[in-house]
């Protein structure tokens, strides 16, 4: 029975020990006292490379103390005395503190209590530690891949946002307007175009007049046929008939501010112009458009007089100076928002016409229309496949005027808002993309934090390993010197660690 070993689980060791009186129950009390103790004695220690290898890794305990004392009676030599006690105050420090463990055997209590703690936390926490920093660092290098994937992704959007503006992205808003400074040659280019539906709208406008010819019918696509006559002319020769004389480029002034409108949608300015009413000149007369009906007419004498027209007044607010235009009036029919949209609407309807018209021909299901042509003039008698002839130059012309590159320069020109949210919007996605990649950088830091962790935290779990197994064999040792030599086997989790 003696020779038996003698087994106990780390977790019972200090109820084991208080059970078999060898601890109180109450130890923690002075145990208290004693790190007190302890924590003034370390504050002042001598220079040696196996104190400080000791009061690394775990919390110092009996067994610390002992061997410090060892330490230091090479270092305090000095001051032993003759009956072989010492002076020295670090001595006697440390001595005081192993006699206050050794009452009632605190320092087995506080031993055993320690050997739980880092098998049950300190171990656990510190591996804990340690795969928290892995998965960081593998999380890091995802969430950095994805960043830059982003990145990219949003810096070829960015690109080819730039590209389908025709831009290179350095200064958006400048470069914006420079393609739009472009738009009134295009503009012009078109108005030479559209000559060459003279032909197709003559078709239209003879079949009209042979379809109803008692009816007094309004001319067929005025405008159309006005740009295809005259080509892109200025909205003051549309209106008034004659060219001005002169042509004041008020561009800046004619922009739509479309704050509270989008697109081409915005209210006219007023150019008020300059009258001076103190030397009236006897060849100008100024009338200000101040409504739909209501107009202040200013005669050669600078009086001002009220009129009110009653017939429909759906041209441009312009103060007007005999053979001046000016404003609104100074853009060509195409580059007015106003007689552009009524431009489209005419070549639309010249083009639905002749849509519907080779439909006719071809399918041959409009009985009454057939008849009525069997003696048009010579002039309504061609073929379908001159009628599909005349609708591909129309439609060709249609879709270059609404093609989504013609309709983004007119913007241009013709709203500033739409240059802010243009740029707005494609700044955003640089911005963003810069985020990301800061995001990406972000993240290099951050695993190579966690790395810089890791490197720490792994001696650490090293150490308190090694220092737990050394007080467990400290304290199997101490314990079988209580129980006459036998062997003393402390069991558990802390033989796996």
């Amino acid at each position: 029975m003696e020779d038996m070993p003698i087994d106990i689980h780390y977790n019972k060791l200090s109820d084991w020990l208080v059970k078999r009186r060898h601890c109180k129950q109450n130890w923690q009390e002075s145990a208290l006292v004693i790190r007190a103790k302890i924590n003034t004695a370390i504050q002042d220690m001598p220079a040696h490379d196996d104190i400080t290898k000791l009061l690394s890794g775990t919390y110092i305990n009996y067994f610390h103390c002992l061997k410090i004392i060892e330490i230091l009676k090479e270092t305090e030599a000095s001051s032993k005395t003759i009956f072989g006690s010492y002076s020295s105050k670090r001595m006697k420090d440390w001595q005081e503190v192993v006699k206050l463990y050794r009452v009632d055997s605190l320092y087995l209590a506080e031993a055993a209590q320690m050997l739980a703690r880092n098998v049950n936390y300190e171990v656990p926490a510190l591996k804990k530690q340690l795969n928290r920093c892995k998965k960081t660092q593998l999380d890091c290098t995802r969430k950095e891949s994805d960043y830059n994937s982003s990145a990219a992704e949003l810096r070829n959007k960015y690109t080819d946002m730039c590209a389908k503006l025709g831009i290179e992205g350095q200064n958006i808003s400048n470069e914006l307007l420079s393609l739009a400074a472009h738009l009134p040659e295009k503009l012009g280019s078109i108005g030479r175009d559209v000559k060459g539906l003279s032909s197709s709208l003559q078709y239209y406008s003879d079949f009209v007049d042979y379809i109803n010819p008692s009816d007094k019918q309004m001319p067929v696509c005025p405008l159309l046929k006005t740009v295809i006559n005259k080509g892109n002319i200025t909205t003051y020769e549309w209106r008034t008939g004659e060219a001005p004389t002169s042509v004041m480029d008020m561009t800046s002034h004619t922009h739509i501010d479309d704050k509270n409108a989008g697109g081409d949608e915005a209210a006219d300015e007023i150019d008020w112009g300059a009258i001076d009413f103190d030397e009236p000149s006897e060849t100008t007369k100024a009338s200000i458009d101040i409504g739909e009906d209501i107009t202040i007419e200013v005669n050669d004498a600078g009086n001002a007089e009220l009129t009110i027209d009653w017939e429909d007044n759906s041209q441009s607010v312009n103060i007007e100076e005999d053979g001046v235009a000016k404003g609104k009036d100074a853009l060509t029919i195409l580059d007015n928002p106003t007689t552009r949209f009524q431009f489209m609407d005419e070549l639309m309807e010249l083009e639905n016409f002749l849509r519907q018209r080779l439909q006719e021909m071809t399918s041959g299901t409009d009985v009454i229309v057939m008849s009525l042509l069997q003696s048009a003039p010579i002039s309504l008698q061609i073929s379908d496949t001159e009628l599909t002839a005349l609708l591909a130059s129309v439609s060709a012309l249609t879709a270059e005027l609404t093609s989504s590159k013609m309709q983004q320069l007119m913007s241009i020109r013709n709203s500033p808002r739409y240059v802010e949210r243009v740029t707005e919007e494609i700044t955003k996605v640089l911005d963003h993309a810069e985020k990301m990649a800061a995001s990406a950088r972000l993240m290099v830091i951050k695993r190579k934090e966690s790395f810089d962790e890791e490197i720490e935290t792994e001696p650490k779990i090293a150490i308190v390993k090694e220092k737990t197994m050394e007080l467990k064999k400290e304290l199997e040792k101490d314990i079988a010197t209580k129980y006459k030599g036998r062997i003393v086997n402390i069991m558990g989790e802390i033989n796996s660690m």
